[in-house]
């Protein structure tokens, strides 16, 4: 496995929280950060050699319904490799996989598979949709059927094979009971959110097959036109004439799908067909992949008079003049669930703990309600959701009382937010405690839910404007050169600085090169490393000797080649300080102010 996989793994971990959650061996990634990298590479191909992981350990997470839903955590190092495979893997099956498959993909989300939803319904006239529940879909994903699913997809490296085989028959410690699975994918498992996709393509392609690309035979009038953009290149494919020729000439029955994860809608053009859909969805997922489903939570819906649930969003479609038009809210579910978490946030604020917690518990309450506005916007009536959630989780909040000292809401003041002053500084429901701003939860519009854009793929490398020298060749460089750092860590996030920075220097904002670039702690360790993002910088190396030399002499040959404004002398001032050395005196230098 080359270096450059193993090193881009590790930065992906590094980026979920969940990495310093503890494995069965009580390992967490910072147990990897402090190796060597040469000792983390050769670690990792020692157990590709013949790799048996360690048992994942098993925890219950409640559910919403009171019922617990299994969480598998591998070991760190097994997480590990399952990002490196899946850093292999993923490339080659996003090709393969549907358009309409929106869960555990890169730049896809759920607001792409709610935008999905509201054309079918909307501007494709589609109102019945078909509601298929499977049983237990992560515990019953059959090995033998995946394994080939991914040979069919052209994942056909022997060693490759074996090594997701022994992943998926890793046992399972619970409650100090040893379980070695037949079935089933660890939710929890880095690799499970694709070998899931994985199985349902064969779904989501045998529903494509029915109608959306069912071949015609030749002589039959009904072709697919390609649609080109500006330059000539092909976005998509106009099959409208064909689908209305199959309509006029054939009894096929007209259906699209939309899956998130193994949640997914069928939309119909009519009940007979949403009812031989659901019939004939059930049959195959029972007879080609071995999976249940449940009759009580399977269904079919009429658009046009009941509400549908899906991802938190229930819909419907109501008239206006001569259309129909899509009218949907937060789910029932959902919002009692927001509700519940508001109130929670909002009682400690009013009765906090300690009284030095009150902006740590008020920025909590901000991020919680920004974070629900931007997700639930996808709502055409969620204005007037959040108007009855604010009621019943805030009240009219003209008053608080904080440990029986009473403190009111003030109803003006300053934002020391600009993010929360651009999004939330029209409102009059703004009110403030201390200086702090509450973020008013009533006040969100509804946002139109975008589609994935077609020209943006993860694997195309994108060039962006002058103003950024991020250089892919500088990147590679350092990736390819890790062990000049002193460890894993410290490697990882001079990268992430050099992309955070622009490819420029943090003092001169001047293009980083090869060879003439510095990374730098902004407080130098002077016991225990510390390599965090956080106190990391990327210099040139002009700037690097000025900000650490104590001899007047270099100093002056230096600073004679530079043209500093007074911002920059501050802040190579400010870094000096933090080593313990003299500030610099830049008047006594020629050429050293601008």
């Amino acid at each position: 496995m080359a270096d450059q996989n193993i090193l881009l793994a590790y930065r992906n971990i590094c980026k979920n929280g969940g990495s310093k959650t503890p494995g069965t061996d009580g390992k967490t990634i910072t147990d990897i950060q402090k190796l060597k990298i040469e000792k983390v590479i050769q670690t990792v191909r020692n157990k590709l050699n013949y790799y048996q992981p360690k048992k994942v350990r098993r925890v219950e997470i409640l559910k919403d319904n009171g019922k617990t839903r299994p969480l598998g955590i591998p070991s760190i190092w097994d997480r590990l490799i399952q990002q490196c495979i899946l850093q292999i893997l993923e490339p080659i099956c996003e090709a393969k996989f549907h358009e309409r498959n929106n869960g555990f993909r890169p730049y896809r989300s759920t607001e792409n598979a709610i935008a999905q939803c509201y054309m079918m319904a909307q501007i494709q006239h589609l109102h019945f949709v078909v509601d298929v529940d499977i049983v237990g879909f992560f515990d019953n994903i059959d090995h033998s059927k995946l394994i080939r699913q991914l040979w069919g997809l052209g994942i056909q490296d022997r060693k490759l094979i074996m090594i997701i085989k022994q992943m998926l028959k890793a046992d399972i410690l619970f409650n100090d009971v040893v379980i070695t699975p037949e079935t089933g994918t660890p939710q929890g498992g880095i690799l499970s959110p694709l070998l899931a996709n994985v199985v349902l393509n064969e779904l989501d392609w045998w529903i494509a097959s029915q109608w959306e690309i069912f071949k015609i035979k030749e002589g039959i009038s009904g072709l697919e036109f390609p649609k080109t953009d500006a330059d000539g290149n092909v976005y998509t494919v106009d099959r409208s004439q064909k689908w209305k020729k199959l309509r006029k000439t054939s009894n096929l029955k007209e259906m699209y799908i939309v899956r998130y994860a193994d949640d997914f809608k069928i939309f119909c053009r009519d009940y007979k067909s949403a009812k031989k859909t659901m019939e004939a969805t059930k049959k195959w997922l029972a007879e080609n992949l071995h999976l249940l489903t449940s009759d009580e939570k399977s269904g079919i819906t009429n658009l046009r008079k009941n509400y549908t649930t899906f991802l938190g969003i229930k819909f419907k479609v109501v008239p206006k003049g001569e259309k129909w038009v899509i009218k949907s809210h937060i789910a029932d579910k959902s919002a009692k669930k927001v509700t519940q978490k508001l109130q929670d946030a909002w009682g400690d604020i009013k009765n906090p703990s300690n009284a030095n917690d009150i902006n740590r518990y008020i920025d909590r309450f901000n991020a919680m309600v920004v974070g629900m506005h931007n997700y639930y916007s996808m709502a055409t009536h969620v204005c007037g959701d959040f108007s009855d959630i604010a009621f019943r989780a805030v009240g009219k909040a003209n008053g608080m009382n904080h440990n029986g000292k009473f403190l009111p809401l003030e109803k003006h003041g300053e934002f020391t937010s600009l993010f929360l002053k651009d999004r939330y500084g029209k409102s009059k429901r703004c009110r403030w405690i201390k200086g702090r701003v509450i973020v008013p939860v009533s006040y969100v519009q509804h946002v139109h839910p975008k589609f994935k854009r077609r020209d943006v793929n993860k694997y195309i490398p994108k060039y962006t404007d002058n103003e950024n020298c991020i250089s892919f060749s500088v990147m590679k460089y350092m990736m390819e050169n890790a062990e000049l750092f002193p460890n894993l860590e410290m490697a990882d996030n001079a990268l992430s600085r050099y992309i955070a920075q622009k490819g420029k220097c943090a003092i001169l904002h001047t293009e980083l090169v090869i060879g003439d670039m510095r990374c730098l702690h902004i407080k130098h360790p002077k016991g225990e490393r510390n390599d965090t993002y956080k106190n990391l910088i990327l210099v040139s190396k002009d700037m690097a000797r000025v900000i650490t030399s104590a001899d007047k002499e270099v100093l002056n040959t230096y600073l004679r080649e530079l043209k500093l404004t007074t911002e920059m002398q501050d802040k190579i001032n400010k870094l000096r300080g933090l080593r313990d050395l003299e500030p610099i005196q830049f008047k006594d230098y020629i050429g050293a102010t601008n």
